[in-house]
């Protein structure tokens, strides 16, 4: 990884992605998550707070280094067993059927392989196991979805390789996932373009 992004971008996404007006959308998706939990881009642990009781153990995939730093005061002040089990979301080191449930919060826009790392998901998830999504995408609405082609290769440029126009439910579903719960919206306070948002429950075919 480059300076820019192991270095200053752990920053930034830390700063803009933990606002307080971002906590309810955390406490949401992180909601009736239970049992032994896998959550990729874990970045700097800003999901650790809204982490249930009933979580017994998450294994955290992140390949920030600077990242993993940031999050030690969060982790110090959580019940729940964390450990960094893996870094790079696309291959997990992981059985089949390891965990209860995942979670993926403003994840697969900038991971390389979208697609891959879902189905390694669907894969170390057991049977019915649910994955947890709280994710940014494609626009429900045809001018937002021009601007954001337009946009995307500048974004993607200045925020670590994040897109702005995958379609989020395709991916799940292509990757054997079936959404149970789903909610579609703009975020507050930011452009349209960067904040259209899916948050919901997929289950593991």
């Amino acid at each position: 990884m480059g300076v820019y992004q192991d270095q200053v971008l752990p920053h930034l996404l830390n700063a803009a992605c933990g606002t307080k007006q971002l906590h309810e959308l955390r406490e949401r998706v992180c909601a009736d998550l239970s049992g032994e939990v896998i959550e990729i881009g874990f970045g700097s642990g800003l999901n650790v707070p809204h982490y249930p009781g009933t979580v017994t153990q998450v294994d955290a995939v992140d390949p920030a280094d600077t990242s993993w730093r940031m999050a030690s005061n969060r982790l110090s002040q959580t019940q729940v067993p964390v450990r960094r089990a893996a870094m790079d979301g696309q291959e997990l080191p992981f059985a089949d059927g390891t965990y209860d449930a995942a979670l993926s919060t403003w994840t697969l826009c900038t991971i390389p392989d979208a697609r891959a790392a879902l189905l390694e998901l669907h894969r170390v998830l057991k049977p019915g196991g649910k994955l947890h999504f709280l994710e940014h995408g494609l626009a429900p609405d045809e001018k937002v979805q021009r601007f954001q082609r337009r946009i995307e290769p500048l974004h993607k440029r200045v925020f670590g390789g994040c897109h702005v126009t995958r379609e989020i439910v395709g991916l799940l579903t292509a990757a054997g996932f079936a959404v149970t719960e789903l909610d579609v919206f703009y975020g507050k306070g930011a452009p349209k373009y960067g904040t259209a948002s899916s948050l919901g429950v997929a289950a593991a075919a």
